[in-house]
């Protein structure tokens, strides 16, 4: 359980949390000491970047589930994804769900006490045929479910296909940077980091909320992951997903693993303290990386996924309901 009063915690993460609640910014060196926290220090940093947490979100989790509305069938080559083109991963293949079946997976979502549901498909980008798909589904699942906060990930989006999802009663949009500028051409060649920046910024100037953030353990340096967050600070993303690579065989990262709990913890602070207003969502890997810990992440998080991801399963909603009661948090709505 959370204790009413943390102990002492080491100053100059304490510090740092005092900063962002004061309206401070983090430099490059003091983002650094976040990620190069020895294991030792793990709790003061916790109990720091939970300072910054409770003034935005005491002690509330929300929790969210994905629906993968279209699968594989992509021409894009990111090197981490079962669904890419150059994926031999054995995953099912279908095409853009109907109407209906994105209504029933709304239903399902309610039911698990879920208070966003994001709707993902594979590819490039949506059609018009695939916008107006998602405008019908939107309007039936608002009907049905006024209070469901909406989510989509499309692809490489515009202004105008922003525009109309927004119209219809999408509330937010995900499109993740995933990782650096620099390290961007490791991990995708068929779309640049640029393409990933107009996408965010087509929907920000569309009216829409944005859910943008990144993977951890593709590779990428520390110097990368302050990058990522940094350019997540200036676009002023209102809802931060933090995934945790899951290698999948048959894609080119399958033998990539190099993260640890205390890894991922890191990441997790460094995102809280660099956007402390956003949410900050703990999704792909959390169960594969943080295991036992996972209770943990709630600490400078506070939103999980239940019942699975697009390709990889995940704990189911009661388990993540106790899981978040575990440590005295309490499920959103």
């Amino acid at each position: 359980m959370l204790v009413a009063h943390p102990p002492a915690v080491d100053s100059r993460f304490d510090e740092l949390a005092t900063k962002v609640l004061s309206g401070g910014t983090l430099g490059r060196e003091e983002a650094r000491s976040i990620l190069r926290a020895p294991v030792e220090k793990l709790p003061d940093l916790l109990w720091a970047a939970f300072r910054v947490r409770e003034r935005f979100f005491g002690r509330r989790v929300k929790l969210c589930q994905l629906r993968n509305a279209r699968s594989g069938l992509c021409p894009e080559d990111c090197h981490y994804c079962s669904q890419s083109a150059i994926s031999t991963a054995p995953i099912p293949r279908y095409r853009l769900e109907s109407v209906p079946e994105l209504l029933n997976g709304a239903r399902r979502a309610v039911a698990a006490g879920a208070t966003r549901y994001c709707m993902v498909t594979s590819g490039r980008g949506p059609s018009a045929a695939d916008v107006q798909r998602f405008v019908e589904a939107a309007k039936a699942i608002k009907r049905e479910f006024p209070r469901l906060e909406l989510c989509v990930s499309l692809g490489l989006l515009d202004r105008e296909q922003a525009r109309a999802l927004k119209d219809a009663g999408i509330d937010y949009v995900n499109h993740n940077l995933n990782t650096s500028r620099r390290f961007y051409p490791e991990i995708c060649t068929t779309h640049s980091y640029d393409d990933r920046l107009a996408t965010v910024r087509a929907v920000q100037e569309a009216g829409l909320r944005t859910c943008c953030g990144g993977i951890i353990g593709l590779g990428e340096t520390e110097e990368d992951v302050i990058d990522l967050a940094f350019d997540l600070r200036d676009l002023q993303v209102d809802s931060l997903p933090v995934n945790f690579l899951h290698p999948i065989k048959g894609t080119p990262l399958e033998d990539r693993n190099v993260l640890d709990p205390a890894k991922c913890l890191r990441a997790l602070c460094l995102m809280r303290f660099v956007r402390p207003e956003a949410e900050i969502r703990v999704a792909g890997g959390r169960e594969l990386h943080l295991g036992s810990w996972q209770a943990l992440a709630l600490y400078p998080a506070n939103s999980l996924f239940v019942d699975g991801y697009l390709t990889t399963p995940g704990d189911a909603a009661d388990k993540v309901r106790r899981l978040v009661t575990s440590l005295g948090f309490e499920v959103e709505g």
